[in-house]
C-alpha cells in the first residue's frame, strides 16, 4: 500500500516559510523529507545519503544548472521542478533537463503527495535506462537488461564514492573523516566563488577521492614514523598519478580524475607530479588546495595538536601567490570562521551516527 511506503525526499528550498511548510506536512504526505536552504547543502546531502526524489526551483540559470547537474550525477534520482510562476517556459525547460514533473508554489499536500508517488512509481524513465545497444542490430537495435539490473547498477554507482573514501579512511586511520571534511570545505569555497552546480559536483567528487591513490602505497611508507627516504618520498608522491589511473576510466569520474591528478600542485609551479603553474592547474585543484590545508592545520596529528581556524586563515593568506591561487585565497578570507566551525561539527555528528 502506498501509505506504508516511506519515500526519502530531498528539497532545496531557500525560503524559510516554505521550509516550515514541508516540516508541518511531511507526515500527512507520508514521506521522509530533508529540507536544505542552499544548492551547496543539497549537493552535500546527495553525496552523503540516498534519496528517491529531489525537489528544487527551476527559476533562473542557477536552478536549471542544478537540475542538469543532478540528472547527470544521479540519473536514478527523480527530479521535480518548482516555480513561483506558472510559466510554460520554465515548465518546458525543466522537462527538457530531465525533470519528471513541474509544480507551482505554494503547494498543497495532495498535489505534492501525488507528484512524489507518481515520480517513484513511474516506469518510463527506467525503461530508457534499461536499453542497451544490440550489436547484432536485431530487435530494433535495443535489448532490455534483466528486471532489476538497472536499479542495481545505479545503486552500485551511487555507493562507489562512499566505498572508495571509506576504504582509504580505514587504511589511514590517522586522517579518519578527512575526505568528508575536505569535501565539505571545498564545496563551501566553490559556492563562495560562484561556481555552478555541475562544476561543484565534479569538484566535490575530486575532493572526496583526492587521496585514493594512497590505497596503492605500502603501509610501511604510509604509516612510517619519521622522515621518508628519497625513494620512499617518490613512492608517496606517486599517489596522485595512481589515483588518477584508478578513477579516470570511470565515465562519471573522468573530470574529477583531473582534480585528483593535480591536487598536490602549487600555484608557483613547485608542486608535483607535473610542476603545473598558475592557470595550468585545474580550478578545482586550486580550490581544493586551500580547503585541504585548512583541514590539515585544524586537525590533530600524532606529532602535534590542531591549530585554530584563525591561525589557518593567517597561514593560508601568507601563502597566497606561492602555494595557493591568490584569487581563491581572497574569496576564502571573506568566509567567516563560524561557517568552517559549523561544517566541521556537522561532519563530526555524521561520524558519530555511523559508529
Amino acid at each position: 500500500m502506498i501509505e506504508e511506503i516511506k519515500i526519502r525526499v530531498l528539497v532545496v528550498e531557500p525560503e524559510r516559510a516554505q521550509q516550515k511548510w514541508y516540516g508541518r506536512n511531511r507526515e500527512e504526505c507520508r514521506f521522509e523529507c530533508e529540507v536544505v536552504g542552499t544548492i551547496e547543502e543539497g549537493l552535500k546531502a546527495l553525496l552523503r545519503e540516498s534519496y528517491a526524489v529531489f525537489l528544487c526551483g527551476v527559476e533562473g540559470a542557477e536552478g536549471r544548472e542544478l537540475i542538469k547537474a543532478v540528472r547527470s550525477g544521479f540519473p536514478r534520482l527523480k527530479v521535480i521542478a518548482l516555480s513561483h510562476d506558472n510559466s510554460a517556459r520554465d515548465a518546458v525547460a525543466a522537462l527538457k533537463l530531465g525533470a519528471v514533473d513541474y509544480l507551482v508554489k505554494p503547494l498543497s499536500t495532495g498535489e505534492l503527495q501525488r507528484a512524489i508517488c507518481e515520480a517513484v512509481l513511474a516506469e518510463g524513465e527506467e525503461a530508457e535506462f534499461g536499453k542497451v545497444v544490440d550489436p547484432s542490430g536485431a530487435g530494433g537495435g535495443t535489448a532490455m537488461l534483466p528486471e532489476g539490473a538497472v536499479e542495481e547498477l545505479e545503486t552500485m554507482r551511487d555507493l562507489t564514492m562512499e566505498v572508495l573514501g571509506r576504504s582509504l579512511d580505514l587504511k589511514d586511520s590517522e586522517t579518519e573523516g578527512h575526505s568528508k571534511r575536505v569535501t565539505a570545505f571545498t564545496m563551501a569555497l566553490s559556492r563562495a566563488m560562484g561556481l555552478g552546480a555541475t562544476e561543484m559536483l565534479t569538484i566535490a567528487r575530486g575532493a572526496y577521492l583526492h587521496d585514493i591513490g594512497k590505497m596503492a602505497v605500502p603501509d610501511a611508507i604510509l604509516k612510517k614514523n619519521g622522515p621518508l627516504t628519497t625513494s620512499e618520498m617518490a613512492t608517496m608522491q606517486s599517489h596522485c598519478e595512481l589515483g588518477y589511473s584508478i578513477i579516470r576510466k570511470v565515465p562519471y569520474l573522468a573530470e574529477a580524475a583531473e582534480i585528483v591528478y593535480a591536487h598536490q600542485e602549487r600555484y608557483d609551479g613547485s608542486g608535483y607530479p607535473r610542476g603545473l603553474k598558475g592557470g595550468e592547474i585545474p580550478l578545482g585543484s586550486r580550490i581544493f588546495a586551500v580547503a585541504d590545508t585548512l583541514d590539515a592545520i585544524t586537525s590533530d596529528r600524532p606529532y602535534r595538536r590542531a591549530n585554530s581556524f584563525e591561525y589557518a586563515r593567517r597561514e593560508i593568506g601568507r601563502c597566497a601567490g606561492t602555494q595557493f591561487d591568490p584569487v581563491v585565497v581572497e574569496e576564502f578570507l571573506k568566509i567567516p570562521v563560524n561557517l568552517w566551525l559549523r561544517i566541521r561539527e556537522e561532519i563530526l555528528e555524521q561520524q558519530e551516527r555511523l559508529r
